[in-house]
């Protein structure tokens, strides 16, 4: 495994999804016109890194290639860098609020790795990942709202009765 030829995408793969380091790249234009969440970028890769490390320690002798890849090497390898640049963080079908674009993030990090390790006729996890993510989205902006109902309503309450007490 040669780290350089993947992170500059000297490796074969489809156009635009082999070089991490344009990949980065493009986050950072994504982020600087505010187009792309760096939340859900952040989210995606720490959640990607730690689901990758935690297999990775638990593999112990398994002779799965997929297994016994390091985190960085997940992060390198196939369109993992793509998917939480430029698919994860689609405007329009990933989670809207700020807690929601974590929880969507960190999911979509586990999933893509358990996806890619588990599953050897599925090295590939990326998409499937984001696609079932992008199902829930509204779901988790939907709880993540009414938890912010409630905690405003909670917070009303108990300034009414500091008036009553007043």
């Amino acid at each position: 495994f040669d780290y350089a030829n993947y992170g500059f995408g000297f490796c074969m793969g489809s156009m635009g999804e082999t070089s991490t380091l344009f990949c980065a790249l493009g986050a950072f234009v994504l982020v600087l016109t505010g187009i792309g969440s760096w939340r859900i970028m952040l989210s995606v890769l720490l959640a990607g890194l730690a689901t990758a490390s935690v297999v990775n320690v638990s593999s112990g002798d398994s002779n799965a290639a997929m297994f016994a890849m390091t985190p960085i090497q997940h992060l390198l390898v196939g369109s993992f860098a793509f998917g939480l640049v430029f698919m994860a963080t689609d405007p329009v079908s990933a989670a809207q609020t700020n807690q929601g674009k974590w929880i969507y993030g960190i999911l979509v990090g586990i999933f893509c790795i358990m996806i890619r390790v588990f599953n050897p006729a599925y090295p590939e996890g990326v998409m499937l990942a984001i696609l079932l993510m992008n199902v829930f989205a509204p779901t988790i902006d939907h709880y993540v709202i009414n938890g912010n109902i409630k905690k405003r309503k909670k917070r009303w309450k108990s300034s009414i009765n500091q008036l009553k007490t007043i």
